[in-house]
């Protein structure tokens, strides 16, 4: 459930209606709802309240100041894979201990402070970069604690491009190759190994490649406890779906309570790591339709958001639901099979194909589940400026990033004079 609904033919966010907020601000333009944000959170939340539990938004999926200061106040952690993500953090007001570091190339400088401000835990990636860390901390005079990102090659049956846990991808330490990689990470003195970790995919919709990866690595942490190597937390990173179209994810209380079966009796603390499934319903991308036209028996209505604002259905096929923010039948309205596409000079600049509704020119359009993976993934191509992004909270309307001047487009950059 979320917080977009229609009401006497409208749509609204929470209890302000969606023509209200592009009245002020304008089109294309990306709307949240912070109710649906608090509400995905506290579903992990309150399904681990039994257990020691760590639960680290994955915040790539949405990095928004507003965003992960809403999240803060709920308790959250964060998932982060740059400098500036964990910069991001401290500024919306996280707290650096409860941040965990995932990524295949962290840069030395990025190591140097994230130790610095002292965050929870390094999910490290290779071998080579336990090297990195160790003399990187012992020069700080520090001891970093690692969890080992351990790749299961276990298929998560999704896309390929999001897709991590096969032994094809480049995340991760290999299965077979985990207990020597343990051995030596407690060999080195500016470490102190953990847990362990895995995150095999995005968009999961079935548990059993999760529980199958969790299995795996329980069996590993008992042979590491054998050759006495004791681990204190358990990191299952994110990967659980959400309903685009027809999918039907599990709820997290039915993935968590097969979790938490194989967890009884263990000594581990959980870590999560769920970003798309946190941020993705919470929030809707408008844009207006500029014209409609029909190319021999093609229709396509053109808009003013683009693949430059919403890269996912040109990038991955993704596929979003369109929907009216007024369902009221107007004169003039042609009810066809349309393509969205948008003003960007490329075949491929699409939002949707095949939808069948009835518009005109000047009505405004809903692409569904945009809080994950939109903003984040925009781009400028075209000097096209990103659109604003807006956070609702019941009754008030708050403009949490400015949509780009013309002027900001070239803000960094210089001519060179003859």
């Amino acid at each position: 459930m979320d917080h977009f609904q229609y009401r006497d033919g409208a749509l609204f966010a929470e209890d302000i209606p969606i023509s209200d907020i592009v009245s002020k601000f304008g089109t294309p333009c990306f709307i949240y709802s912070k109710a649906t944000l608090v509400r995905h959170f506290r579903a992990y939340a309150d399904s681990l309240a039994d257990i020691p539990h760590l639960i680290c938004y994955g915040m790539k999926a949405n990095s928004n100041l507003a965003v992960l200061q809403t999240l803060a106040k709920e308790g959250a952690g964060f998932d982060i894979v740059s400098i500036g993500e964990l910069e991001r953090v401290i500024k919306a007001g996280g707290d650096p201990a409860k941040v965990v570091f995932s990524g295949v190339g962290k840069q030395d400088f990025e190591l140097r402070r994230a130790l610095e401000v002292g965050i929870h835990c390094f999910n490290v990636e290779s071998l080579a970069e336990l090297e990195h860390l160790n003399a990187i901390a012992i020069e700080m005079g520090k001891v970093a604690p690692v969890s080992l990102r351990i790749n299961p090659d276990v298929d998560p049956k999704t896309h390929p491009y999001i897709s991590t846990g096969l032994k094809a991808n480049k995340f991760g330490i290999a299965h077979k190759d985990a207990i020597a990689a343990y051995r030596r990470s407690s060999e080195l003195l500016g470490l102190s190994p953990v847990g362990i970790d895995c995150h095999i995919g995005s968009q999961l919709t079935d548990v059993s490649p999760l529980i199958e990866s969790l299995d795996k690595l329980l069996s590993l942490i008992d042979q590491l406890a054998d050759i006495g190597i004791q681990l204190k937390h358990i990191d299952l990173g994110g990967g659980l779906g959400v309903t685009y179209d027809q999918e039907t994810p599990p709820h997290p209380s039915e993935y968590l309570a097969l979790v938490k079966e194989r967890l009884a009796g263990r000594n581990l603390t959980l870590v999560l790591e769920p970003g798309r499934s946190i941020a993705a319903n919470a929030g809707i991308f408008v844009t207006k339709t500029i014209l409609t036209k029909t190319n021999q028996d093609q229709h396509f209505a053109i808009v003013d958001g683009a693949m430059n604002d919403l890269i996912r259905p040109s990038l991955y096929g993704a596929w979003q639901n369109i929907v009216p923010v007024d369902t009221t039948e107007k004169p003039g309205q042609i009810e066809a099979s349309f393509d969205i596409v948008g003003p960007v000079c490329e075949s491929g600049d699409f939002l949707g194909k095949a939808r069948t509704l009835r518009i005109q020119e000047g009505d405004l359009l809903a692409v569904r589940s945009a809080g994950a993976y939109g903003f984040v993934m925009g781009s400028n191509y075209n000097t096209r400026g990103r659109a604003p992004e807006i956070l609702v909270d019941i009754d008030q309307v708050h403009l949490i990033r400015e949509r780009e001047t013309i002027d900001s487009l070239w803000a960094l950059e210089h001519t060179v004079d003859d």
